[in-house]
C-alpha cells in the first residue's frame, strides 16, 4: 500500500488543531500535512509532530486573504511582493518543520485577464522554485478543479500543470496530483498517473461526488491504489477529504475494516 498521509485540515476536526496531531498518530498515521501552519507558531507545530513521531510532508504558501474567498496569489500582478515574502514565511516554517516541499496555489484569475494572469503564475514559479532550491526544499504546484470548488481557478488541468512545468523548467518543480479535483475535470487517473508519475511529488485523494472518503463516490480506490503501487510510486499520498459522518468512521478504506 502506499505511504499515507493524513490532511490535519479535513480529518480530525472534531478536535482542536493541536490535539489532531496525537489522533493522526493513534489511527496508524505517520504523516501529515495541512493547509496552512501560519496562525500557529512553528515551534508548537514542531512540538507536536515529534511528540507523535510524525513527518509533516506538505503545506501551502501563504494564499492571500483565504478568508475572504482568495486562493492563492501566484496568478495576481500586482501582489509579486507579497507573493515573495510569503515564500520567506514558508521556507521559515518548512525549516523548523523538516517539510521538505511547499505547494503553490495558483489563486483565481480575473475573467479575461488569463494571459496576463499566466504570465504573472510562471514569473512566481519561477522565483520560488529557485528560492526553494537555494534552501534545499522542493515546490509544487496543484491543479484544482475550476468547475465544482474553486471557479475561476487559472490552473486547473493537469494539462496546464505539465506546460506550467514545461515553461518554468526547473529540476525543482512537481506536480501536487489530486485525484479528486482531477477526477472531476478529466478522469482517466490510472493513465494519467502513469504518464505524469515522474513529474508528480505528492498525492491527495477524496471521491467524487461530495469530497468525502473512497467507497462514497465513484472512483475505484482500491484499483488507484494498487497502481500506484504497481508503478513504484514511493511518495506520501494524503488523504484531503471531508469525512461523511465522523473521521474514526471514515477510515475503513486505510484500516481494512
Amino acid at each position: 500500500m502506499p505511504r499515507f498521509a493524513a490532511n490535519l485540515t479535513m480529518l480530525f476536526n472534531e478536535l482542536p488543531f493541536p490535539e489532531r496531531f496525537a489522533a493522526a498518530r493513534a489511527a496508524g498515521f505517520t504523516g501529515v500535512e495541512y493547509l496552512f501552519p501560519y496562525a500557529w507558531p512553528a515551534e508548537l507545530l514542531q512540538q507536536q509532530l515529534r511528540s507523535q513521531g510524525l513527518t509533516q510532508v506538505l503545506f501551502n504558501l501563504p494564499p492571500g486573504d483565504w478568508d475572504a474567498g482568495e486562493r492563492g496569489i501566484a496568478c495576481l500582478p500586482g501582489r509579486e511582493d507579497e507573493f515573495r515574502q510569503g515564500v520567506e514565511q514558508a521556507i521559515a516554517y518548512a525549516r523548523v518543520l523538516g517539510c521538505q516541499q511547499v505547494n503553490c496555489l495558483a489563486g483565481l484569475c480575473p475573467e479575461g485577464q488569463q494571459d496576463t494572469g499566466w504570465d504573472t503564475l510562471l514569473a512566481n514559479v519561477r522565483y520560488a522554485s529557485k528560492r526553494l532550491a537555494d534552501a534545499g526544499l522542493r515546490l509544487l504546484v496543484e491543479p484544482i478543479n475550476s468547475t465544482v470548488d474553486m471557479p475561476g481557478f487559472l490552473l486547473d488541468t493537469s494539462a496546464k500543470g505539465e506546460q506550467l512545468l514545461d515553461q518554468v523548467d526547473s529540476d525543482n518543480l512537481r506536480l501536487q496530483y489530486d485525484l479528486y479535483h482531477m477526477q472531476i475535470m478529466e478522469g482517466d487517473l490510472i493513465r494519467t498517473l502513469q504518464r505524469l508519475l515522474p513529474r508528480i511529488g505528492h498525492i491527495q485523494f477524496a471521491d467524487n461526488p461530495g469530497r468525502h472518503e473512497p467507497g462514497t463516490g465513484e472512483i475505484n480506490y482500491p484499483a488507484v491504489f494498487a497502481a500506484l503501487d504497481d508503478m513504484g510510486y514511493s511518495g506520501w499520498v494524503s488523504a484531503e477529504y471531508r469525512p461523511a459522518t465522523t473521521t474514526a468512521a471514515s477510515l475503513g478504506w486505510f484500516t481494512g475494516s
